[in-house]
C-alpha cells in the first residue's frame, strides 16, 4: 500500500478529523482513510449512515397513529370511473 504525506493541514481540519477519531475510537490514519473513502464512493458505510438518519422515523407508529394514517388516506384508496374516461 502507499503511503502520503498531507502538509499544512488547518487548525480547525485537524480539530475535526481528530475529534471524528476520538468519537469513533479510531487512530487519525484509519479515520483519514475512511472520510477519504466516503468523500469518494468507496465507502458502503454512508448508505448505513444515512438509513441510520431515519432509524427515529421507522416503524415507530403507535396503533393510534397508524389508525389516524389510514382513516386519512383512505380517500387515495377511492376510484372515480370520471377521472378515467
Amino acid at each position: 500500500m502507499k503511503s502520503m504525506t498531507i502538509h499544512h493541514i488547518e487548525p480547525s481540519l485537524a480539530n475535526l478529523i481528530e475529534r471524528e477519531a476520538e468519537k469513533n475510537g479510531l487512530s487519525l490514519n484509519k479515520t483519514i482513510k475512511k472520510i477519504l473513502a466516503s468523500a469518494l464512493g468507496l465507502s458502503r458505510e454512508e448508505t448505513v449512515n444515512r438509513r441510520k438518519n431515519f432509524e427515529d422515523l421507522c416503524g415507530l407508529w403507535s396503533k393510534k397513529d397508524a389508525d389516524i394514517f389510514k382513516k386519512s388516506s383512505e380517500m387515495f384508496e377511492r376510484i372515480d370511473p370520471e377521472d378515467w374516461k
